[in-house]
Order: structure tokens, then sequence, then C-alpha cells
């Protein structure tokens, strides 16, 4: 059963005129675009199945969702394998969905990364899906890796407007487990429209207190939706923001998936933005190493006015 969702983004329509051209915004100005300086994080995306369908889920994850299909260990292995042929300097991998654990080959392939030397952040809901590799997962070295648990808000309540009755509880047991067993954890949260961010971390300490367990690493997400108006970012943005082209996600990360159908995986802009064709960027990590105009309003309301990364 779901409530309705408190995340819902308040905002006008978004004007159809706007981010319709890579290269212009809809007043004529030249459009921000952002070079890859380095690719620190690749982030491998195991496929959309979720076992949740959460309210306002960016990528639209379900049990039905199979338009990014599962990811095999040998195909991310290749990515790796580049990595260490093309001398890049990658430091992280990061493992998204979906839900990873619904890919039976999630656990081989966070043991690859970590094997490799990388940092691993994974991506995951703590609930039913991880829980049945914890067998698998306790035979993992620790040192390197994090796994950050999707808890939309310090209270049940909200919880589970966002990701369904019943959710809270074993997403709760998840992480006193992984706590108990040595893992690093980080926590992906939200806030409400009517709290500040000092409000929404005292509200994530106080929880994790009463809980008894260390306060962890707390990242809160802005809202995203693509049908709300935001502005568009030109070329002379960046001087009035004062915002680095550095500090924006496709600076230093890309996404590797396989499309349902495919023949091969693809290598994306980025996390945010699996469906749109212009972020298909190639087959390789060379190729898509060219830089990428901000034409969604994702990359406008996330990454540079909401001034987020879902890297470590």
């Amino acid at each position: 059963m779901m409530l309705p969702s408190p995340f819902a983004v308040t905002a006008p329509p978004l004007a159809a005129e706007k981010f319709r051209d890579p290269a212009t915004t809809a007043k004529g100005e030249p459009r921000a675009s952002v070079a890859l300086r380095g690719l620190d994080t690749l982030w491998f995306n195991t496929g959309t199945l979720c076992n949740l369908s959460c309210a306002t889920c960016y990528i639209e994850s379900s049990p039905t969702n199979d338009a990014l299909a599962y990811l095999t260990l040998a195909e991310m292995t290749a990515y790796l394998d580049e990595i260490a042929r093309e001398g890049l300097p990658t430091r992280e991998i990061g493992f998204t969905g979906g839900e990873p654990f619904m890919n039976r080959e999630a656990p081989a392939m966070i043991a690859l990364a970590l094997d490799r030397g990388f940092e691993v952040l994974v991506l995951t809901n703590a609930m039913r899906p991880m829980r049945r590799f914890e067998a698998a997962l306790l035979a993992l070295p620790r040192e390197r890796l994090t796994m950050r648990v999707s808890l939309d808000h310090y209270t049940k309540l909200v919880h589970e407007a966002e990701r369904g009755v019943g959710t809270w509880d074993i997403a709760i047991d998840g992480l006193r487990w992984l706590s108990a067993n040595g893992f690093r954890i980080a926590i992906a949260g939200r806030h409400l429209g009517t709290e500040s961010d000092a409000d929404a971390r005292g509200g994530y300490a106080a929880l994790f207190a009463g809980l008894g367990l260390p306060e962890p690493d707390l990242v809160l997400f802005p809202e995203m939706d693509a049908a709300a108006d935001v502005p568009e970012i030109s070329t002379a943005c960046w001087g009035i923001l004062g915002v680095s082209l550095d500090s924006i996600m496709c600076a230093s990360s890309r996404m590797v998936v396989r499309r349902k159908g495919a023949a091969a995986p693809a290598v994306l802009a980025c996390t945010l933005l699996a469906y749109d064709p212009q972020f298909e960027l190639s087959a390789t990590l060379a190729e898509a190493a060219r830089p990428v105009p901000l034409n969604h309003p994702h990359c406008a309301r996330f990454c540079v006015l909401g001034g987020a990364s879902c890297s470590g």
C-alpha cells in the first residue's frame, strides 16, 4: 500500500521550449557543458528491477521494470580491464539499480572491484534482496566498502509514504545487521520542503542515537521532477552562481548500463539520465570522455542548483 508521497516537487510545469537544443538555451544563450576532467568514479547499474515501487523513484525502478537489464560480471570485468589498460585515474566503483542485490552476480561484482583495489560504494535499500547474500557479504573485505542505505526520512511515517507500508522496520533491521557486522554505512536521505537541512540532519542523528547505532555519513538529495520548471544553465551561470565545473557529476563520473535487448552495454554521462538517448555516449570509456551539454532538467535541479552528487 502506497500513501501520497511527501517529496513531490512544487513548481509550475516545465516550458516546452526549455532543454530542447544541446547547444543553446530557450533564451538563445550558449548552453553550459561539462568536460570530463578525469574518470574518478565509474558506476555500474546492475539493472532497474527492484523489490519496491517508490512513489518518486527517478529511474522508475520496480519489480517489473527491466528496461535496464541485469549487467553481468563478464561485462563489468571488461570495463575494469579498460581502466587498467588505459591507465585511467579511477578511484571508486559504484553500484546502483534498481536494487543492486536483485542481480545475483552483485556480490561477485563487488568482490571483483575490491580485489582490483577500488573504493566501492553500493546503493541498497538493505531489505530482503541484500539479506539473501549475507554469507557472501560477510566474506568480503570491508576496509574500502561502503553500503549506502536509502532511508528517505528519519521518521517511519514519511519513509513509508514514499516506499510503502511495512518497509521501515525491514530497512532498520538491515541497517542493524550491517552495523553489527562491521560494514561502513552511509545513508541516502531527503528532507521535506518544510524542513531545513540542519533540522533534517538533526533528525537523522537523533534516530541513530535512539537505535544505538553509530551516526553514519549522511547525504541529503534534492528532489527531481523532469516535468517541473527549473532554470536552464548557460555558460554565464558558472560565474553568477559561483559553482565549479569540477563539482558537477559528469566532470568526474560515468555509468555503465545494458539496455533490455541490447547486444552490449553502453556508457552514459551520469547516474540520473538512464533513458534519455542524448546522454548515451559510447560503448567504451575512452569514447565516453567527451563533454556533456547540460540539456536536461535534472542537470539543473540536482547537480548545479542542488549541489548534489551520487558519488561517495
